[in-house]
C-alpha cells in the first residue's frame, strides 16, 4: 500500500475542527454529484463556487441547500494533516488513489 503524505497509514485520528482560511476540502477534490450552482459538480482543484474567496468557508454551510455530500464530511488529521499544505497533499493523493483504473483523473 503506498504511503499517505503527511500521515502514518492505519492509525485512526479523532475528528478535529475545521482549519480556519483552509478550504481544501471545498477545492483539492473532485466531486461528481450536483452542487448548488455547479449542476456538474466540480474538477478536483477548482474551488467550489460556493466557497468564500476571502475567508474560505462556505456560503451555504447550514442552510437547506447545503449538500449531504458536504455535510458528511468530518475534518480530521488523516484529510486535514496539520497544515493547509498538507491537506491539499493528502487529498490530491486521495483523488488518485480512488481514480478509476480506466480514467484519467485531474489532480
Amino acid at each position: 500500500m503506498p504511503s499517505r503524505p503527511g500521515v502514518t497509514v492505519g492509525v485512526h485520528l479523532l475528528p478535529m475542527e475545521c482549519r480556519p482560511n483552509c478550504g481544501m476540502c471545498c477545492i483539492a477534490p473532485s466531486i461528481n454529484l450536483p452542487l448548488p450552482g455547479m449542476s456538474q459538480g466540480k474538477p478536483a482543484g477548482v474551488a467550489c463556487v460556493n466557497l468564500e474567496p476571502d475567508s474560505l468557508a462556505c456560503r451555504i454551510w447550514g442552510s437547506d441547500q447545503y449538500p449531504a455530500l458536504c455535510r458528511g464530511f468530518e475534518a480530521s488529521p488523516e484529510v486535514c494533516g496539520s497544515s493547509r499544505q498538507e491537506a491539499e497533499a493528502i487529498i490530491r493523493w486521495l483523488e488518485q488513489e480512488t481514480c478509476p483504473l480506466d480514467e484519467k483523473c485531474e489532480t
